[in-house]
């Protein structure tokens, strides 16, 4: 399947009579078969109606009528333009009112076309698996769903801070922020529940802090009597396009070691502590993972890992022994978008190979095939964040020897220190489908050493 640029499907997209014209729509034959019954009425007529011309005694004013002062090429040309103009018209019509009992209120805005290019195309796409968590998943998962509707978003669980923090405390739920954020990016109608589901309470008692979307997961959880059919229902609901898993349905604490030897409890704790992390690990250690993430991960076309907190939202789903199995045993490709700048407590001072090496401590060598970096680097970033850009050169991976380097741009340029949804999805799909042209090939290894990694 071939993919376009963001600006070159945007530009197909608006002209929607031509979606009609597209491969695999199901409509071209049928127009035509409607074509060729209409003509041969109109030929019908036409013998009828000749007949009529030379039998029987016609007044002066059908000289013009039927346009005899005009060639006959003419005429044929101007009733042939006439019909497929008030065919099409009829035909766009009829299908619009019929349909419009079975469109969403909301969607009926969208044309036909486009609805019957998003079912059918999108379902076609390849089956890709995010992994992570926070606003750098949900912001992958905006931009991948242009392309695809075979998503599924595996998500950490092992928030506990604000409002997710208070709700496992009260109602022993499963994280539901970052769940929050992923039904909000693939929602139909994203704009207004990205919205409403993003929307904190400020103020009331019991209320502040808290956002609506959690309240609604832990709401639906209780309706239906499990998390994850709230999850799915909230979803179908919201006319979610893909599905999304927790990496596990059981209730964990993520626990950091630092490089001093201090143990760190909770990851709304190892944020705030600041220390440099050595070790990072779940309490239970031995979770077993959401059996449907394991599948996903197994049937995958593509995995993409990232971008996202590295130590927080990340990692946590890596440390679930299924998953982790499961990325090991999977043909598919498997891609690691580092973090556009450093996340002070986290990623102090790291670049792209640090990034990688994180990850392979916590979970072996041939986890990762690619490395999507920016090279769009933003100027220093205001000191009270305590965060640099990562940048990224052509030797960040050479003692990584088996994994491509791909640099982009894929920061929005409103705002150089967050991805933009549209470019990082361009770019991931463009080296799905080999035609990147910014990859960096490492230098190969000899043969006694080569690494085992998995190959796509």
């Amino acid at each position: 399947m071939v993919y376009s640029d963001p600006m070159t499907h945007r530009t197909i997209r608006e002209h929607s009579v031509l979606k009609w014209l597209y491969p695999g729509m199901h409509i071209k034959r049928w127009l035509a078969l409607l074509l060729f019954g209409i003509a041969l009425m109109g030929l019908g007529i036409a013998y009828i109606l000749k007949e009529a011309y030379l039998q029987a005694p016609l007044p002066g004013t059908f000289y013009y009528l039927t346009l005899q002062f005009m060639p006959r090429w003419t005429r044929g040309l101007l009733f042939i333009s006439l019909s497929l103009s008030t065919v099409g018209i009829a035909v766009y019509k009829l299908n619009e009112s019929l349909l419009y009992a079975f469109i969403r209120p909301e969607a009926r805005d969208q044309s036909m076309a486009d609805a019957i290019y998003n079912k059918r195309f999108l379902s076609r796409g390849p089956k890709i698996v995010a992994i992570g968590g926070g606003t750098g998943l949900s912001t992958l998962l905006r931009g991948l769903k242009a392309y695809t509707s075979n998503l599924t978003a595996i998500v950490t669980v092992a928030d506990d801070g604000g409002s997710t923090g208070r709700l496992r405390q009260e109602f022993g739920v499963v994280a539901p922020g970052d769940m929050r954020q992923c039904i909000a990016a693939l929602a139909e109608s994203e704009p207004l529940m990205s919205k409403l589901f993003q929307y904190r309470f400020t103020e009331g008692t019991g209320l502040e802090g808290h956002s609506f979307g959690n309240l609604f997961i832990v709401a639906m959880s209780e309706v239906t009597g499990n998390f994850e059919a709230a999850i799915h229902e909230a979803s179908r609901v919201l006319n979610v396009r893909g599905t999304i898993l927790p990496s596990t349905l059981e209730d964990v604490t993520l626990s950091a070691r630092t490089h001093e030897d201090e143990v760190v409890y909770g990851e709304h704790n190892i944020s705030e502590r600041g220390a440099r992390i050595k070790d990072l690990y779940l309490n239970p250690g031995n979770v077993e993972a959401h059996p449907d993430a394991v599948r996903a991960v197994l049937d995958a076309d593509l995995i993409v890992i990232g971008p996202g907190s590295l130590y927080t939202s990340v990692l946590p789903n890596l440390l679930v022994e299924g998953l982790k199995k499961a990325l090991f045993q999977t043909s598919a490709m498997k891609v690691f978008v580092c973090n556009v700048a450093t996340q002070h407590g986290e990623t102090d001072g790291f670049g792209v190979a640090e990034h990688i090496e994180a990850i392979e401590r916590h979970t072996g060598k041939g986890v990762v095939h690619a490395v999507v970096a920016n090279n769009n680097v933003a100027p220093q970033l205001p000191e009270a964040w305590h965060s640099d850009p990562v940048t990224v050169s052509s030797d960040d991976l050479s003692e990584h020897p088996g994994i491509r380097l791909v640099q982009a741009d894929v920061v929005a340029e409103e705002n150089r220190y967050r991805h933009d949804p549209q470019k990082l999805a361009a770019t991931i799909l463009r080296l799905y489908d080999g035609r990147d042209t910014s990859t960096y090939e490492p230098r190969r290894p000899a043969p006694e050493e080569q690494p085992l990694l998995l190959t796509r």
